[in-house]
C-alpha cells in the first residue's frame, strides 16, 4: 500500500537576498503553498516588504546579506547565520533563490541534511565573465548543488551548468520563469498615435541591461522623430561593476534624449502608458519585465539572448536584435514606429496570447508544486525507512 504525502504541518523555508524579491516575484507561489497546507517561513533581509509578507501569514526571519561583497569572512558569517536559522526553524524542505543564499544556504543545507530545491533565475556576471571570483563562485555552486534538485528558468542556463559540470542532468528541471499573473497584467485600450509613441525601458541602471545601447540608438534617430518619447524606469545599482552614474542619467535628461522616471512600485501603470517595451539586455534568467509588457499586449523590442528571446517570436509579437548593437536597435525602433496602429495592436495581442499559453503564473505554480511535493515525498519515505 502506497503512503500518501502528509503535507499538514510540513514547513518550507524560502530564502532570498531581499524580501522585495519574494513579495514581487514569489507571492503567488507562497499563497499556493499555504493553500496546499504547507507552513511557509521566509528568510531574507528585512526591508519595506517584510511586513507585507508577514501579513500573508508567513513568519519572517531576518538575515544579513552583503549581495555585492566578496569578503570571505563575511561569507563565513553568512553561512553561520543560515546554520543557526535552519537549526531554529527545522524546515522539512528549503526553497532557495538568488546567488549567495543558493551558495551558502545550499552548503549549510547539505551539512544539516535538509532536502533542498535551488532555483536559478538568471546567471548574471558570474557567467558573463571569467574572472577569478567568477570561477570560485562556479565551484561553490557545484559544491552547494550536489544532489539537490535544481530548477532553471531557461534551457540555456541549464545547459551552461551541465556543460561546466556543475549539476547532473537528473537533478535539473526546467520551469517557465517566475510566472505572470495575467489577470493583474491585463491590456487597457490605450489610444495610439504614431507621432507620439512612448518607448519604455524598465531595468536597473547597469550597462548589462543594454541601457547605453538604448541611449545610442535614440541619439541616432532623435532628430527624425522629435515627438516620440523615450523613457527609462529603474533604480540605480551603485557598487555593481557596470553601474551607470546619476551624472550620466542627468546628462541624458538635460540633452533631451530620455525622460527618467526614477524608481516606482507602480510598474503596471507605467507599462500601461507605454506603446512598446524595450530591453536590450546582455542576458536574463527569464525577463519578468518583458513578460509583464507582453501580458499587457505591448509589442517588445529585445535582444536575441538567453532569457529575452524566449518571450519574443521575431516579427510576431516584437523584434529581436543582436546584443550590444545600437544600430540594429535603432532600426528595430524605427520599424516599430513605421507600423500602423492596427499592426502594433495585433503584435501586442499575439504577445499576450503567448504569455497566457506559456508563462501564466498558474502554469509555473503547478510546475513548482510537482517538484516540491515530489521532494517532500522522497524525504518522508527516507525518514520512515530510517525509523
Amino acid at each position: 500500500m502506497r503512503r500518501r504525502l502528509n503535507i499538514t504541518n510540513k514547513t518550507i523555508a524560502i530564502c532570498s537576498n531581499t524580501s522585495w524579491y519574494l513579495y514581487n516575484f514569489r507571492m503567488g507561489l507562497i499563497k499556493s503553498l499555504q493553500q496546499q497546507g504547507y507552513r511557509v517561513v521566509l528568510i531574507a533581509p528585512k526591508d519595506d516588504y517584510s511586513h507585507r509578507l508577514e501579513v500573508l501569514g508567513c513568519k519572517h526571519y531576518h538575515i544579513d546579506i552583503d549581495n555585492k561583497g566578496t569578503n570571505p569572512i563575511e561569507d563565513i558569517k553568512l553561512s553561520y547565520q543560515f546554520y543557526k536559522l535552519f537549526r531554529l526553524i527545522n524546515p522539512n524542505m528549503l526553497l532557495i533563490y538568488t546567488i549567495k543564499p543558493n551558495i551558502y544556504g545550499g552548503i549549510v543545507s547539505k551539512i544539516l541534511k535538509i532536502p533542498t530545491v535551488n532555483v536559478i533565475a538568471g546567471l548574471g556576471t558570474v557567467f558573463l565573465n571569467d574572472s577569478l571570483s567568477s570561477k570560485i563562485a562556479r565551484w561553490l555552486y557545484k559544491v552547494s548543488f550536489n544532489n539537490n534538485r535544481v530548477l532553471f528558468e531557461n534551457q540555456d542556463d541549464c545547459e551552461e551548468f551541465l556543460a561546466k559540470n556543475l549539476v547532473k542532468k537528473p537533478q535539473t528541471t526546467l520551469i517557465s520563469g517566475s510566472g505572470i499573473n495575467t489577470e493583474a497584467f491585463q491590456p487597457k485600450n490605450k489610444p495610439q498615435n504614431s507621432e507620439n509613441l512612448i518607448f519604455l525601458l524598465i531595468a536597473r541602471l547597469i550597462k548589462d541591461k543594454g541601457v547605453v545601447e538604448y541611449i545610442e540608438a535614440i541619439k541616432s534617430i532623435r532628430a527624425k522623430y522629435p515627438n516620440v518619447q523615450f523613457k527609462i524606469l529603474g533604480s540605480y545599482y551603485f557598487g555593481n561593476p557596470s553601474s551607470i552614474s546619476e551624472d550620466e542619467v542627468n546628462q541624458w535628461v538635460d540633452d533631451g534624449i530620455i525622460e527618467y522616471l526614477g524608481y516606482t512600485d507602480a510598474v503596471l501603470e507605467e507599462i500601461e502608458k507605454a506603446d512598446c517595451i524595450v530591453l536590450p539586455s546582455y542576458r536574463e534568467g527569464l525577463s519578468r519585465v518583458l513578460l509583464e509588457g507582453a501580458s499587457m499586449s505591448k509589442p517588445i523590442i529585445t535582444t536575441d539572448v538567453t532569457g529575452c528571446r524566449d518571450v519574443v517570436d521575431d516579427g510576431e509579437n516584437g523584434y529581436l536584435v543582436p546584443p550590444k548593437d545600437s544600430k540594429s536597435l535603432a532600426l528595430a525602433i524605427e520599424k516599430m514606429i513605421s507600423l500602423s496602429d492596427t499592426d502594433r495592436r495585433v503584435m501586442g495581442q499575439k504577445g499576450r496570447i503567448k504569455v497566457i499559453d506559456e508563462f501564466d503564473e498558474k502554469i509555473v505554480i503547478k510546475q513548482y508544486l510537482n517538484v516540491i511535493n515530489r521532494v517532500c515525498k522522497v524525504a518522508q519515505r527516507v525518514s520512515l525507512s530510517s525509523q
